[in-house]
């Protein structure tokens, strides 16, 4: 008996922290629903399909499959009926374009597709054809084109990556996984360094070309954060005998090495990745996109757990403690942007949607993962 038991307390003691450490899973979803009860109790879901709002929804449907809760799921509903389950909502094809733009001509925008994931997970729970309607007139004219650099900043990896191979299991089109590559290659052409394996948000911050406030190549968080997580949800509904697996597989895991030697002591993420000093302080929507990202990986049997679950859990730290606040609000989300502004203040106050999405991302994986224990 006293050798079995000093078996025991030599094993306890030999866990790796994080093992000692790790969440409790129903505090973890106390959190969740704290966060997202917040939100919707203090916004109306009848607001425009715009990438923003949509981000929000995409984390608020990861709440809704984990609680079962149908005020979540019909949160999502109201905000799809009200949009009339289109983005950009121009007949017109003749004017349809894929710059930056917030009007209606503007249908080929990626900031006006990502509603689409959203659609497309809430046809799958009630099919109804309107839902996934012009989310496929959309992508299957895109694809129509000869054009292959609709994806030409980083976020737009995120916004449509997932729609590509959502649409794909919906329809069994494989010209969807081909035209995925084919932006791809595009995308990680003008934006992925090949040094640190890294994107810059777009090309006009390309080192030399751009640095930091101390010469430094400026990667930001939020920017590398969108590609993080849209490479986990592709390979999430990514076929295993896609040709092109090995490449979203490569990117995303040399992404989780160069994610893993940035990160602050105190958990989170710079929204200057490599230079601290440039925006200094607490930022929670690259973070939890991150977070999200590390924990799918584990999960997945993408990452190895002994490598970058402390990570994880240390990220989460800081978002559970520290950016969600004592009434739910999901504090120090950089507002609205496309890189890291040096002075810019981000504080408790600071939230915003699409940063209470990636909250609930990485929540819901964070429980994944400890219901698997």
């Amino acid at each position: 008996m006293m050798i079995r038991s000093i078996a025991f307390l030599l094993m306890l003691f030999n866990l790796p922290v994080s093992a000692q450490n790790q969440p409790v899973k129903v505090e973890v979803l106390k959190l969740i629903k704290k966060a997202n009860n917040y939100w919707q109790s203090n916004h109306q879901p009848e607001v425009w399909a715009f990438w923003d709002e949509a981000a929000y929804h995409t984390g608020n449907m990861e709440a809704f499959s984990l609680t079962g809760d149908e005020s979540y799921r019909l949160y999502s509903e109201r905000w799809a009926d009200y949009n009339q389950w289109m983005g950009a909502k121009s007949a017109d094809k003749s004017v349809w374009k894929y710059k930056y733009g917030e009007k209606d001509d503007y249908v080929l925008f990626g900031d006006w597709q990502i509603c689409f994931q959203t659609y497309i997970d809430l046809y799958h729970l009630n099919p109804g054809k309107h839902k996934i309607a012009r989310a496929r007139e959309v992508m299957e004219y895109q694809m129509s084109t000869a054009a292959n650099d609709y994806w030409w900043w980083a976020d737009g990896l995120y916004m449509v990556m997932p729609v590509m191979t959502k649409l794909y299991a919906v329809t069994g089109n494989r010209f969807y996984l081909e035209k995925l590559h084919d932006y791809f290659e595009y995308a990680n052409s003008i934006m992925s360094d090949q040094k640190t394996g890294l994107y810059y948000r777009d090309a006009k911050y390309v080192y030399p070309k751009h640095k930091s406030v101390n010469g430094k190549k400026d990667f930001w968080a939020r920017g590398d954060g969108w590609v993080f997580a849209g490479l986990a949800k592709v390979l999430k509904d990514l076929p295993q005998d896609d040709p092109h697996r090995e490449l979203y597989v490569s990117k995303y895991k040399r992404l989780a090495k160069a994610i893993l030697k940035s990160q602050q002591p105190e958990g989170y993420w710079t929204r200057s990745m490599l230079d601290k000093d440039h925006a200094p302080g607490a930022e929670t929507s690259g973070t939890a996109f991150f977070t999200y990202g590390l924990l799918w990986g584990i999960n997945n049997g993408y990452l190895k757990e002994k490598i970058y679950l402390n990570s994880a859990l240390k990220s989460w730290k800081y978002l559970s403690e520290v950016a969600l606040q004592q009434d739910g609000r999901v504090g120090y989300v950089q507002p609205i942007g496309e890189k890291a502004i040096p002075g810019q203040v981000v504080n408790a106050k600071s939230t915003a949607n699409f940063g209470v999405g990636a909250f609930l991302l990485a929540g819901a994986e964070l429980y994944r993962y400890l219901d698997k224990q």
